[in-house]
């Protein structure tokens, strides 16, 4: 087996693959079955005991699966890892194996529409009290949390206005009360940010994004320390949710994978590009980037991440109506949901990924009617950047 260094793109492409051990193949099998043929009646019923290792039924287990699991163990420096159907599948799992009636889940104010709806209408149903508060400043956790706080959640950057959480505050302020921190690190993913390094203690990814990188699949991660996976995927993602990734979307994600260090490397540099342009535009009000020094926790950024990230929030002077007439302008970049993709997509939050919270909520969690999310995807950024400036308000009619 190939002796692995430290080096983020070696691990991404070898770790947990030989390939002498199946007859040569360059790329990993895939294992599309169902179920698995044991050895012996006692083999089988060891393995469902947990007596013995082994793959039994492809809702719990199995080889392809398991090799994605070791990766992005590897990648984020976690004991396990465990593959689903979706990041939303990761998300549900997760919280039902660490969440029961009575206990509180404090989340950051600003979350990914669906994760919010799940917590505030899904969770809140089941006798669990959804604390939201304003995670950038990790004194007002300090103040919320409680003896009843089991976990805090929050991602970042945040989805969809770029807010960034100190992870290592904040983690230390959970470990005082036996809290654990949960965080969706999907914008950054493990080559910019890895919690775990930080104190976190658990990671979760939709994977459908950078991690797959070509819009071609759905699926999630989980990573943490060994114990706590197994109970996820025994109980969260056997019995709760039953949100078990197909094989093939495995096989896909790890491919995406080996070139996760080159994508996001260039997903990095053409959203500075970007970000600088659109800074310097009249038509633009606000641009939301880690990466720009106006950026209000642009010291945070340096110190938590390896880069700045290819997602990019901002605002035209002329609100939503000028956000959509310009969104209709563009002939390349797509209007689309999703993010972390070859090609550049754009969305209004507020209308499609964020939809499911009420305008109050919006307006009290951070996110403008008039904000407008960019995923820079891989284009030539010469391409990226003329689209863009054809569609932006021409300077005398943002001025008017």
């Amino acid at each position: 087996m190939t002796r692995l260094t430290d080096d983020f793109a070696t691990r991404a492409i070898h770790h947990g693959y030989d390939p002498q051990q199946n007859q040569g193949a360059l790329t990993p099998p895939l294992h599309m079955t169902s179920t698995f043929v044991f050895e012996t009646a006692e083999a089988g019923g060891e393995m469902f005991a947990g007596e013995r290792q082994g793959h039994f039924y492809s809702r719990i287990s199995n080889p392809t699966n398991d090799l994605l699991e070791q990766r992005i163990a590897c990648l984020e420096g976690a004991e396990a890892g465990l593959a689903l159907a979706s990041g939303m599948g990761g998300i549900t799992s997760t919280l039902w194996t660490l969440l029961s009636p009575g206990d509180e889940l404090i989340i950051d104010k600003t979350l990914y529409g669906c994760t919010f709806a799940f917590m505030q209408h899904g969770l809140s149903k089941f006798g669990i009290t959804v604390t939201p508060i304003d995670m950038t400043d990790p004194a007002n956790l300090a103040r919320a949390i409680s003896e009843n706080t089991r976990v805090v959640y929050f991602e970042t950057p945040a989805n969809p206005n770029m807010r960034l959480v100190d992870i290592a505050a904040v983690s230390a302020i959970a470990k005082t009360s036996g809290a654990t921190v949960v965080v969706d690190n999907t914008y950054a993913t493990p080559f910019l940010t890895r919690p775990l390094e930080h104190g976190a203690d658990i990671v979760v990814h939709s994977a459908t994004k950078y991690l797959g990188g070509h819009g071609d699949l759905v699926a999630g991660l989980v990573a943490g320390s060994a114990e706590m996976i197994q109970q996820i995927r025994l109980f969260g993602m056997k019995d709760m949710t039953g949100a078990v990734i197909s094989p093939f979307n495995a096989m896909l994600v790890l491919r995406g994978i080996k070139t996760l260090a080159l994508r996001m490397e260039r997903h990095c540099q053409s959203a500075m590009t970007v970000a600088q342009m659109l800074e310097a535009h009249p038509a633009v009000r606000e641009v939301h980037y880690p990466g720009l020094t106006s950026f209000a926790q642009h010291d945070l950024a340096k110190r938590q991440m390896d880069g700045f990230g290819g997602m990019i929030a901002f605002e035209l002077e002329g609100g939503i109506a000028a956000g959509r007439a310009m969104m209709n302008a563009l002939t390349m970049i797509g209007r689309a949901v999703s993010l972390g993709d070859a090609e550049t997509l754009i969305q209004h939050p507020a209308s499609m990924t964020h939809s499911t919270y009420s305008p109050e909520e919006r307006a009290e969690h951070g996110i403008s009617d008039g904000l407008i999310r960019l995923s820079i995807g891989l284009e030539g950024v010469e391409d990226i950047l003329a689209d863009l400036s054809s569609a932006l308000p021409a300077p005398q009619t943002a001025a008017a």
